[in-house]
């Protein structure tokens, strides 16, 4: 039996999902297998001897990560590192940095915050991924309550993007995601290769 590969995400409003859901898919595309799962509903004994590789998603709110992603790095950052892995950051900031609209001063900041807040949580958990990248998330204010809509809306106002609340904004480029893939299932090994298996 082939090992799949983990897909493991946290997220608020959603976008990680989407995001977790569309890596999978890219890699059942090279014929490989993959299994999303939420860290929010993983239970004692994870059996991490099942997957070949693992991605790792977690969206960023108040500057720092999904305490679900941090948690399960932090309590098996032992396994994750005996095989290849790699860590998604999605945050606004990386919107920012990828915002060729904006002045290349604004965009470094961004970029520079996003930085910080992938190397607050290696720090932190003490995990080192294989390969990492920060990933554009998304404004969703329909999504949000008042309260959290107010906040999002004068963020994104001071860092000069949308503060049209009538509808979301996605900033996530999945062309990016699907090379990351592409790179990513090139170093996983032939042992999770379907041949005449249906995913």
């Amino acid at each position: 039996m082939m090992e799949p590969i983990l897909v493991l995400y946290a997220t608020h409003e959603g976008q990680t999902q989407r995001i977790a859901e569309h890596m999978a898919a890219s890699i059942r595309a090279h014929g490989l297998l993959a299994n999303v799962v939420n860290a929010a509903y993983i239970l004692d004994g994870f059996p991490f001897d099942s997957y070949s590789a693992a991605i790792v998603a977690a969206s960023v709110h108040g500057g720092r990560h999904e305490k679900e992603i941090v948690r399960f790095v932090k309590d098996h950052v032992k396994e994750l590192e005996q095989i290849p892995t790699a860590f998604l950051s999605v945050s606004l900031s990386e919107a920012g940095a990828e915002d060729a609209m904006e002045p290349p001063e604004n965009r470094a900041r961004a970029a520079a915050d996003a930085t910080r807040m992938i190397d607050q949580f290696l720090a932190e958990t003490g995990w080192r991924p294989s390969s990492i990248k920060a990933v554009a998330g998304a404004l969703l204010y329909t999504k949000y309550n008042f309260l959290l809509r107010f906040v999002m809306k004068r963020i994104s106002h001071r860092a000069g993007g949308t503060t049209d609340t009538s509808k979301d904004h996605e900033y996530t480029d999945w062309a990016a995601l699907d090379k990351l893939v592409d790179e990513f299932v090139a170093h996983v090994g032939p042992a999770t290769t379907v041949r005449d298996c249906v995913s």
